[in-house]
């Protein structure tokens, strides 16, 4: 008499969770990358929202997620967040949550899923995420940035994503830019010139009377000479940053994603230019710059990338 053990169901999905300043984000993600529509949920997180209540809404928009698809069978779990991250404690310290620094991720999330648990900077995630099924597809050596409320980045090389370290490898929001202010030449980080709020108050110090990254888009639209200007400040920072990192790693393809990147039609256009004028090396004068392949679902979609490596 003969015996044979049960397969067990075949892995259907994992699950995405992405940990922001103002929220956490999680859903459930097929195989070949399809969003289940009906998962996707959000929990406020906040720079006055104190530890435990930050474990808890992480742990909570997971919970939710899973049981939105009570037939998936989920094979691991893929976590993206605002850093900085430590990938040997397995901890995150995002600089918006200053409460929950340090909070450990696999005391949040574990026992959720039989599987394994992955974490990532958002930035890997983001560049996962164009690899996968982005502007970055087909691109070996290739990084992706995401100019919003911060600048932030990630890394492929040789095809693998580069965590670095601590995990914090292609923060390209850190790195230092030249500006012209009045007749000085002033370095400054790329987050400080060239995010939204650092634009937005740039063009404020000139005298516009906007508030917002969309009021300066709605300005520079109208031909408004300070938003223009601000807008060009910007670019041109992104610009010098991405041929620094071109020329350091040899890059083929940037993918630039972020609100702020939207702020104008001809931003990726400005960036590309500043690039090349940057560029010293023909080499990483051929690095293509391009915006973002992705929606409002890549930074899902890359913590899934990152699950789906398990």
């Amino acid at each position: 008499m003969s015996h044979t053990t049960p397969s067990l169901p075949a892995v259907t999905h994992v699950l995405a969770v992405d940990i922001g300043g103002t929220k956490v984000d999680a859903a459930l993600v097929s195989l070949a990358g399809e969003v289940e529509r009906a998962s996707v949920t959000r929990r406020p997180t906040g720079r006055s929202a104190d530890r435990d209540e930050i474990a808890r809404n992480i742990r909570e928009a997971a919970v939710a997620a899973l049981a939105a698809v009570p037939d998936a069978r989920v094979g691991a779990i893929g976590v993206g967040s605002a850093g900085p991250v430590d990938l040997p404690s397995r901890s995150v310290s995002p600089l918006n949550l200053p409460l929950a620094a340090g909070l450990p991720i696999d005391e949040v999330l574990g026992g959720l899923v039989d599987g394994p648990i992955r974490l990532a900077l958002d930035g890997t995630c983001i560049a996962l995420a164009e690899h996968w099924r982005g502007a970055l597809v087909g691109c070996d050596d290739a990084m992706a940035i995401v100019v919003s409320t911060g600048v932030g980045g990630g890394l492929i090389l040789g095809g693998a994503p580069i965590p670095g370290a601590s995990g914090n490898a292609g923060h390209l929001g850190q790195t230092f830019v030249r500006t012209i202010e009045g007749d000085e030449v002033v370095a400054s980080t790329l987050e400080a010139v060239a995010a939204g709020p650092g634009t937005v108050a740039w063009a404020q110090s000139q005298g516009w009377e906007g508030e917002t990254g969309l009021d300066l888009a709605a300005a520079h639209a109208a031909g408004d000479a300070i938003a223009i200007a601000a807008v060009s400040r910007s670019a041109i920072a992104v610009g010098q940053a991405i041929a620094a990192a071109a020329t350091l790693c040899d890059l083929e393809a940037v993918a630039i994603a972020g609100g702020f990147s939207q702020v104008a039609p001809d931003y990726i256009d400005q960036v590309r230019a500043a690039a090349e004028t940057a560029s010293l090396h023909a080499y990483a004068r051929r690095c293509r710059i391009v915006g973002s392949g992705l929606d409002g679902d890549g930074p899902l979609l890359g913590a899934a990338a990152l699950a789906l490596q398990s």
